[in-house]
């Protein structure tokens, strides 16, 4: 932060720094304790009877167990586990790389932003300039009082673009602070002055689509999902009858004899519960995670086919501005230049012309910013 601030710089600062994204890490710990629990032997079950008569012992039984179904499952538990926690990363990830991507985006805005109100100081000062010699000249008889007024609206107008354009640039420059969790004298970070130039030609289309849907993490994770939700189905398909089978030892005794070893087995008799409805619920689980793993699909196909289209739409208009309308409306004011320089036209006529360029300025930088906001959007829609 004690240097001019890059777009790597406050992705760099955000992905460190951003608390929001900091809480999703800890979705990993959470999710890597569900898989170390999933890994670990069931605790065994102790159970002890003791019954009396007229106040004396008659009968006492001990016995410790172990669910047998737990540790037979458990390898398959753990692969179960082991998928969601892999889901889990890639949906933070995901999450990381989302932030990253609107922090690139309101870093372009900001210098944009930058860019736009120093062009406007400058068209200001030429304004205020321009209005004053107005007045001077309405002044001395040698001015009209229609053509003073348009000079003065022009420098009003131009006084409340200037205005919206530094509130514009401090929203921006506070949606950047934000994303990269800066505050208080972190957040008087530089800005540089000027944009990236563009490109000097378009970067070629791709096989956008395949390769959104090798490298996305969002249909990653729900693929993912759907798989560890594949496994569970199948354990509670294998369960749906036992589930609850416990072995272990066991001792006895009766009054005064000596204990009575052996072993206690523990079922549960699907008496009144098949197992039928837990293995529905797992289905119907299953198949939601089916479809919505066909719609992250879709939708990511359908972002990425948008993406490009804006981001080579941006990319041309920012092109023709650079090499057709500027340079067009700079050679306009240099003929109108010579024309005033040889008295054809006036002082006034030469700054209406100026004006013109001042709107071809803007649209330019406006133009220039909406790339640099596409190809962040591009990237990000192929991860």
């Amino acid at each position: 932060l004690t240097k001019t601030l890059s777009v790597d710089d406050a992705v760099q600062i955000a992905l460190v720094n951003n608390p929001g994204l900091q809480a999703t890490y800890y979705e990993l710990g959470v999710a890597e304790a569900d898989l170390v629990q999933a890994g670990r032997l069931p605790n065994p079950r102790l159970a002890s009877l003791r019954t009396t008569r007229g106040g004396e012992v008659s009968k006492i039984e001990q016995s410790i167990g172990f669910e047998v179904i737990g540790m037979l499952t458990m390898p398959l538990r753990q692969r179960i586990e082991a998928r969601r926690f892999e889901a889990v990363q890639r949906e933070v990830a995901r999450n990381a790389l989302a932030v990253a991507s609107q922090t690139e985006k309101a870093y372009y805005g900001a210098v944009a932003s930058v860019q736009t109100v120093k062009y406007l100081e400058q068209v200001k000062a030429s304004a205020e300039a321009s209005a004053e010699l107005a007045r001077r000249m309405a002044a001395a008889g040698n001015f009209s009082k229609l053509a003073q007024m348009r000079e003065h609206l022009f420098y009003a107008e131009t006084v409340a673009q200037l205005a919206r354009a530094q509130q514009g640039a401090v929203a921006e420059r506070e949606r950047l602070a934000r994303l990269m969790g800066v505050s208080g004298e972190a957040s008087a970070f530089a800005l540089p002055e000027r944009l990236p130039e563009l490109p000097a030609a378009r970067p070629p289309a791709r096989d956008f689509e395949t390769e959104a849907m090798q490298a996305r993490l969002d249909i990653q994770a729900s693929r993912r999902e759907t798989q560890a939700l594949a496994d569970s189905l199948g354990l509670t398909k294998a369960t749906r009858f036992i589930n609850a089978l416990q072995v272990g030892r066991a001792r006895t005794r009766e009054g005064e004899d000596p204990y009575a070893y052996g072993y206690e087995i523990a079922l549960e008799i699907p008496l009144f519960d098949w197992g039928s409805a837990r293995v529905a619920r797992a289905e119907s689980m299953y198949m939601q995670s089916v479809q919505r793993l066909t719609d992250t699909a879709l939708a990511a196909r359908s972002e990425v086919r948008e993406a490009y289209t804006f981001f080579a739409t941006a990319y041309d208009t920012a092109r023709h501005y650079r090499d057709e309308i500027v340079p067009l409306r700079k050679k306009i004011s240099d003929e109108n230049l010579l024309r005033y320089n040889g008295m054809l036209i006036s002082v006034f006529e030469l700054l209406a012309d100026a004006r013109e360029q001042v709107n071809a300025v803007n649209a330019y930088l406006d133009a220039l910013r909406d790339y640099w906001v596409a190809d962040a959007e591009l990237r990000a829609a192929l991860t």
